[in-house]
């Protein structure tokens, strides 16, 4: 694979053209798809917010957003935070099918694995924790195995964020990280617009922009069990992913530099199959970038399935990767968890959407380096329904 230069795509709002075009590519995709009920249900949208403590001085809001369908979404400042998702099963039963805490406390806790939250400066791992730009050597906090992981001490997910409702149906956070901070350079300054759809859609779109140049690599790391808690674990979830190559990696999850076919592999989601078939192939489970089959723009690159309720998760991206963890190293011992329930191993999944871990060191891989006067995007849409 050729070094290519940072993905950037333009933002746009639901009502507007049904595409996206990458501004270095040129490539148009399609948006999701809309149906009737979007109209019909874009009046009944509402925005409400709670406190929700507060840290460091500063209020933590918890922010409600809900469509005429009655799906809703609740997010915090604090992190950027997804602290639930109700969406219906196929009965038309209401569920939560998001893993979280019941307070702040939890949030803040130690080992706490990031549930639903922003990740940024650079999401996923950067090995030893340095890279080299524009002949400087960098240095991170080794928070993971000797490598960064997941922006350091104190990423985007352990920050209050800026909240600023911009409708009935969207919500924009900023967050303004300065130069130096977990031992990155540039001031950047960052908005992430939450917005729930009538059409049962949450769409999350990210922009940034630095005043020197700075490895970039946003996500959301919401952790998904769409039977709501009736299993307790997601192996039995039918998940397909568009890619037809994984990036490998060492015992410390760096990669290799290596993008090895998937085909003939427990790594090959290309046709859906349960997530439970092949897990016990590989050692300490899914944790692994997929390499998307996409062009630049929006598409749908995979979905997610749990038979017995029915409901049915799209997930569309710009990225050209995404993160698919199997909740490995949750073991049951988090306190403070929604209705003290038991977060045993593999009770969640994520699928991060993102550029590859490590690029900064990675020569081969997508550039993920910002430049001043470059806008940085990224836009993801997580689609509910039922079959």
């Amino acid at each position: 694979m050729k070094s290519t230069r940072l993905i950037t795509h333009s933002l746009f709002s639901l009502s507007m053209a049904a595409a996206i075009v990458s501004c270095n590519d040129g490539g148009t995709t399609a948006e999701p798809k809309s149906d009737s009920s979007t109209t019909a249900t874009a009046a009944k949208m509402s925005l409400t917010q709670v406190p929700f403590g507060t840290t460091d001085g500063k209020e933590v809001i918890e922010y409600t957003l809900t469509n005429g369908n009655g799906v809703s979404v609740k997010i915090l400042n604090y992190g950027g935070t997804i602290t639930h998702l109700m969406a219906p099963d196929k009965s038309g039963t209401f569920g939560d099918v998001v893993l979280g805490y019941d307070s702040l406390s939890g949030y803040q806790q130690a080992g706490n694995p990031y549930f639903g939250s922003l990740i940024g400066r650079y999401g996923n791992r950067i090995a030893n924790g340095k890279f080299t730009l524009d002949g400087k050597t960098y240095t991170l906090a080794l928070n993971n195995n000797g490598n960064t992981l997941h922006g350091g001490n104190k990423g985007f997910d352990k920050v209050v964020w800026t909240g600023n409702p911009l409708s009935d149906s969207s919500l924009q956070l900023t967050y303004h990280s300065v130069d130096g901070e977990e031992g990155y350079p540039g001031n950047l300054h960052t908005e992430v617009v939450y917005t729930l759809t009538g059409n049962n859609e949450l769409k999350i779109e990210y922009k940034a922009s630095t005043d020197k140049a700075t490895p970039i690599n946003l996500t959301n790391h919401a952790y998904f069990n769409l039977s709501a808690g009736a299993d307790s674990t997601v192996l039995d979830h039918e998940l397909q992913l568009k890619a037809d190559k994984y990036t490998a990696v060492n015992a410390k999850l760096i990669p290799t530099g290596q993008l090895p076919d998937v085909k003939g592999t427990p790594f090959d989601f290309n046709t859906a199959k349960k997530i439970g078939n092949d897990i016990g192939k590989v050692e300490g489970g899914f944790d692994h970038n997929w390499v998307l089959t996409k062009g630049a723009g929006l598409e749908q690159i995979g979905a997610l399935y749990h038979p017995a309720s029915g409901r049915y998760m799209e997930v569309f991206t710009t990225e050209p990767g995404v993160q698919f963890y199997s909740g490995n190293f949750l073991d049951g011992t988090l306190t403070n968890t929604k209705g003290g329930k038991k977060y045993v191993k593999h009770a969640g999944l994520c699928l991060e959407t993102q550029h590859f871990p490590d690029s900064p060191n990675q020569p081969s891989f997508p550039s993920t380096i910002l430049k001043p006067g470059e806008t940085y995007t990224q836009t993801t849409v997580y689609k509910f329904s039922t079959k």
